[in-house]
């Protein structure tokens, strides 16, 4: 009886163990053609405490750990201010406070960037009369609209953004240009597109080759009551 058992035993944790390791390959290999499909190195909703890391054919070759108080999105925001040689700097600290814009006006955070990028290259180009306006917000017959710092011209350009342009529907690119700037052929949104495109895969030659006309509230998180958010 007790030879019985013991082969009854075994040959249950025998199958166990088959079946758990059926269930990690193929979990792992949903994860591999998720990540190699999308081709992107943003994080996934359920977490930002790790990116994958592809080569340049897009296939996995590893996975970064990111310290799990920063945000992925942030690391990706600094990372296109420095490619581009903003005048927001620190950039570390431009990056969260971007981010922090997007998420308290439930945006993508990579739009209000991407504005800024379209209409003074990131702040460079700006009006002497307006320096801390990027993103070409309130100009007008009267003058050019101006602010006491960046982050105070992202805020009121965002929250405009999400009141007059988002919630009465227009959530591309292609239909912001159109309220926007209405005189753009076309160009405005295909750089917008561009450079969002480049945040996603935090690459410059894959946001020109792999843009798309984004939904600008794809990657927004639910928006934040001003109360909540923390001040440095």
């Amino acid at each position: 009886m007790k030879k019985i058992f013991v082969v009854f035993a075994w040959s249950l944790l025998s199958v166990g163990v088959l079946l758990t390791s059926a269930a990690t390959l193929i979990v792992y290999n949903q994860y591999q053609q998720k990540v190699t499909q999308d081709n992107s190195i943003l994080p996934s909703s359920n977490s930002d405490s790790q990116i994958a890391i592809l080569d340049n054919n897009g296939e996995v070759k590893g996975v970064e750990a990111v310290i799990e108080t920063q945000d992925a999105r942030e690391i990706i925001v600094a990372n296109f201010l420095e490619r581009h040689n903003s005048p927001m700097k620190p950039y570390e600290f431009y990056g969260a406070r971007l981010v922090e814009i997007a998420d308290k006006n439930g945006l993508d955070f990579r739009l209000m960037p991407a504005i800024s990028m379209q209409e003074s290259n990131l702040c460079k180009n700006t009006n002497p009369g307006a320096p801390h306006n990027c993103l070409g917000f309130g100009i007008h017959k009267r003058g050019t609209l101006d602010f006491d710092t960046y982050e105070a011209g992202f805020e009121r350009a965002a929250r405009e953004i999400k009141e007059r342009y988002v919630d009465i529907g227009l959530e591309t690119p292609e239909q912001i240009m159109r309220k926007y700037t209405p005189s753009s052929n076309g160009s405005w949104a295909e750089s917008v597109k561009q450079w969002m495109a480049e945040m996603r895969y935090d690459d410059r030659d894959k946001g020109r080759t792999l843009k798309t006309n984004d939904n600008v509230l794809e990657l927004a998180r639910p928006s934040t009551p001003a109360a909540e958010i923390t001040q440095e």
